[in-house]
């Protein structure tokens, strides 16, 4: 029966899926975000009807309100649908519901989730499955990272920042990779592979992991059914030969006994690209999904926003925007980009959040191997109080520790960095800006004062 949900924070990543699943079933939905946008814009084409800050009397009148767990007990639309009487669920809560009944694949993994389960929701796609997804990023061909189908599956990309990957009924479970994150979550990083050995233990088919990855390993160690993938020859599935490029990449799978699986050509550059594909081949071989029938779909895969994005060209300079926020994150998006022809690599990093800075920011020191620049500015706060003594000068000196010599320039905030790199920026260079906040605005900004700044065109 089709019901009035709100959704607080309808605007971001994962409220946004949810909120196309939701409308795509027919229920009516609403909801309320800070600024408006792209995404925003893109569900009330869908028919969501979204306000623009606060949305209480939306919210008054629905029958379930729904937020994020960042969302505090004293926001407008949440006090007033309280008051009205109506329940308020968190996301946790809420998604476990909407995979009830389907055959559910739940991807997490510190990173590369969301890359792997846009993979193989598209591959589930085009072999005709029909599935349901909600996916934290806006991938390529779907106009947004939530799907309604009325097949059988439910792709759902699983949170560990806030363990809400504990709480569906996954059929299949993929993990790609456990590094130290979230801690202020979880509280320390056993008791963040017991999450993520939890995670695995729970699904009643198969578990699909990462066999590079030592943090994955252990999270499976023990368990039965578990289907490994990876480069390293212990792997059931292993990439082997893969040729790399700033373009993308070609490799091949094969399977026990080195049989043969899979040819695979994707566009997407980097060794962890092609590590998410075998991921997402092997979950939807899963589902009765044959390997080069998979391999089929990702080569016309067009990839999600944000990961290694290009976002054009402006004065000779090419620009490429990503996620990347994890040291391992830069490391692998760096070691994509190298092959490229580019005279210089010109990096970009916006560190993200103090309780990550303050966890994690020592582990910055080797992260920029390959950049010829590298540019920090201020931290992204994503909501946190500050930690005293915890700021981006921990990553600044990260790096100089270890490479005293690396050309680094720090540059506390993003009107200083552009500046900075309309002065730096040459004909030939490569920006690749790095991070999880509002730095993904200055590549658009600097491309386009740079094409008038030279007279020349800027191709977005």
């Amino acid at each position: 029966m089709p019901r009035r949900v709100h959704l607080v924070g309808i605007g971001g990543s994962g409220m946004s899926a949810i909120a196309a699943v939701l409308a795509g079933r027919g229920h009516q939905v609403t909801g309320s975000d800070r600024a408006d946008g792209p995404v925003v814009r893109r569900l009330r084409d869908l028919g969501v009807e979204v306000s623009v800050g606060a949305g209480a009397e939306l919210a008054a009148a629905a029958d379930l309100v729904a937020a994020s767990t960042a969302v505090t007990e004293d926001d407008l639309d949440i006090a007033a649908a309280r008051a009205a009487g109506v329940t308020v669920v968190r996301r946790t809560e809420l998604l476990p519901a909407l995979c009830e009944g389907a055959r559910t694949v739940v991807v997490s993994g510190t990173h590369g989730k969301t890359t792997t389960s846009a993979m193989l929701l598209c591959i589930l796609r085009s072999a005709g499955l029909d599935p349901s997804g909600i996916v934290g990023g806006d991938v390529a061909g779907l106009g947004g990272g939530g799907v309604a189908g009325a097949g059988a599956w439910f792709v759902l990309e699983g949170d560990e920042s806030d363990g809400s990957f504990l709480g569906p009924d996954a059929e299949v479970a993929v993990v790609t990779s456990v590094e130290a994150d979230h801690l202020d979550h979880h509280g320390s990083e056993a008791a963040l592979d017991e999450a993520f050995r939890r995670f695995l233990g729970q699904a009643r088919g198969a578990r699909i992991v990462c066999a590079d990855d030592e943090g994955a390993m252990r999270a499976a160690a023990g368990l039965d059914r578990v289907v490994t993938y990876g480069t390293t020859d212990a792997a059931a599935l292993r990439l082997v030969d893969p040729e790399l490029t700033a373009d993308g990449s070609r490799f091949r799978v094969q399977g026990p006994g080195g049989v043969e699986l899979a040819r695979v050509e994707l566009a997407q550059p980097g060794l962890h690209h092609a590590l998410d594909a075998v991921a997402a081949l092997a979950a939807a071989a899963e589902a009765g999904v044959p390997f080069d029938v998979g391999a089929a779909a990702l080569a016309d895969f067009g990839g999600v926003a944000r990961r290694l994005e290009r976002r054009g060209e402006a004065g000779g300079v090419t620009f490429v925007d990503s996620y990347a926020h994890l040291p391992t994150e830069v490391a692998g998006d760096i070691a994509a980009v190298r092959p490229g022809p580019w005279r210089r690599r010109v990096v970009v990093f916006q560190p993200h959040r103090f309780t990550r800075t303050a966890a994690l920011g020592h582990q910055f020191g080797d992260a920029f191997e390959g950049a010829d620049l590298v540019v920090i500015t201020g931290l992204y706060a994503a909501g946190q109080e500050p930690i005293e003594g915890v700021s981006a000068k921990r990553v600044v000196d990260a790096v100089l520790d270890r490479h005293p010599w690396r050309r680094v320039a720090w540059l506390p905030t993003l009107a200083d960095v552009e500046r900075y790199l309309l002065v730096t920026l040459r004909p030939g260079d490569l920006c690749l800006t790095l991070g999880a906040g509002d730095l993904t605005g200055v590549p658009d900004r600097v491309r386009d004062a740079l094409a008038t700044r030279t007279g020349t065109r800027g191709t977005p």
